[in-house]
């Protein structure tokens, strides 16, 4: 299994978008999609204060009848916020996922926010994992110890 750390390396833009906390959800959802990001960290400072997504956008916001223009990010913020360290497996991120239903993990190392994995960067991980092990096992089925 991989961790954390090694799933932040593999990512194509590894960039962690935040904003404040007391910046407009609208501001946020334009952050979101400027970046095609669905959550932003909420940072106060260095420290992390929570998280915010396009789900919580919906569930607090559209379906309360709430206007995204005069309400602050931290009055529909995640916190406080799961995350997990860099060197938790892909394994244990996605229990943690799956158990919580979250879709996107903060990676924290020494209280600093290294980086961010999403359930799409986990699953594409895991896939990979897969597809090699299925190569190997060819390999070796066929004969072809040599690799």
């Amino acid at each position: 299994m991989k961790s954390a750390a090694a799933i932040l390396k593999e990512k194509l833009d590894p960039s962690v978008h935040t904003i404040g906390p007391e910046a407009s959800v609208f501001e946020a959802l334009e952050r979101m999609a400027q970046h095609n990001v669905g959550a932003l960290l909420v940072m106060q400072g260095e420290r992390l204060a929570g998280i915010v997504s396009e789900r919580d956008y919906a569930r607090k916001v559209i379906l309360l009848a709430r206007s995204s223009r005069d309400l602050p990010v931290r009055a529909i913020m995640s916190s406080p916020v799961m995350y997990v360290r860099p060197d938790q497996t892909s394994e244990e991120c996605m229990a943690l996922m799956t158990e919580k239903r979250l879709r996107h993990l903060p990676v924290v190392e020494a209280g600093k926010v290294v980086g961010i994995v999403s359930i799409g960067d986990l699953v594409k991980s895991i896939v990979a994992e897969q597809r090699f092990i299925i190569e190997q096992l060819e390999h070796y089925i066929a004969g072809d110890r040599g690799v």
